[in-house]
């Protein structure tokens, strides 16, 4: 089977989390008249389509088809620009952005089990966690919380 050639462009727009997954849904006429303008480029799209707006008094309707967005698409956009400029337009890192479920509280109990008891598993600490506080966390989070605290808190290691 021969190997799919890699566009390294698309791979940098990839790695930065701007690659446009529907770069074939933008039929504004720069897009396809240029070569400067890139459709799979998604921060370059969703600025031209805000300019198209702002400058060239179209309708945010009519600007949102031609760059392949809805409409409450462009106004999240419009409110990220606004708010951080052309970085806002970037997709932000999908997931939790922090470990919500084992606050500080539930941290300082997991070490204070631990050091009442070494010998606890993270499967038990896990369980313990779900007992006191109603939340269930797997034991790999827990691990990870207590290797985040800083080396001077940490109890002994196994």
């Amino acid at each position: 089977m021969a190997k799919k050639r890699t566009d390294p462009k698309e791979e940098a727009l990839r790695a930065d989390r701007a690659l446009n997954p529907r770069p074939e849904a933008v039929t504004a006429a720069e897009f396809s008249t240029s070569e400067f303008f890139d459709a799979r480029d998604l921060v370059q799209v969703k600025y031209e389509m805000l300019r198209r707006v702002q400058r060239d008094g179209s309708t945010v309707r009519e600007a949102a088809a031609a760059f392949g967005f809805s409409r409450p698409s462009f106004y999240e956009a419009k409110s990220a620009y606004e708010q951080a400029g052309i970085p806002g337009l970037l997709a932000k890192r999908p997931g939790p952005r922090r470990a919500h479920k084992l606050s500080v509280a539930v941290v300082e109990r997991l070490a204070e089990a631990l050091a009442e008891d070494p010998s606890l598993s993270s499967a038990d600490l896990a369980d313990l966690v779900n007992a006191e506080f109603g939340v269930s966390v797997h034991p790999r989070s827990i691990e990870r919380a207590l290797a985040r605290r800083p080396k001077d808190q940490r109890g002994p290691t196994r």
